[in-house]
């Protein structure tokens, strides 16, 4: 194979990424816990935009159970972002892992 050949597949490739992760820092994606008393907004570049919590989950008596929600909504909001990320990631390099893309 030529060299040179490879080295443009690689920029192209390359600049694809970049793309991508812009793209991916625009898509946003809303998670919730208990019922919705938690909201969390992050992006696909695992950034926490908006935290929302509904003023009946607050009691100063049971600061644990509102601990958990966040724990569980923040959780399962970064979950949700890196399958995001993984999914896109896969179009666009046609299924192949490549380690430490992101």
């Amino acid at each position: 194979m030529d060299i040179k050949f490879l080295m443009k597949q690689a920029q192209i490739m390359q600049k694809k990424i970049e793309e991508a992760k812009e793209e991916l820092g625009k898509r946003e994606i809303r998670v919730s816990s208990g019922g919705g008393m938690i909201e969390i907004l992050i992006n696909g570049k695992q950034e926490i935009k908006e935290i929302k919590i509904e003023p009946d989950v607050i009691d100063v008596n049971d600061k644990e159970m509102l601990e958990d929600l966040i724990l569980a909504a923040v959780n399962e909001a970064i979950r949700q972002s890196k399958e995001l990320v993984a999914e896109e990631m896969s179009k666009l390099t046609g299924g192949v892992s490549i380690p430490g893309m992101f």
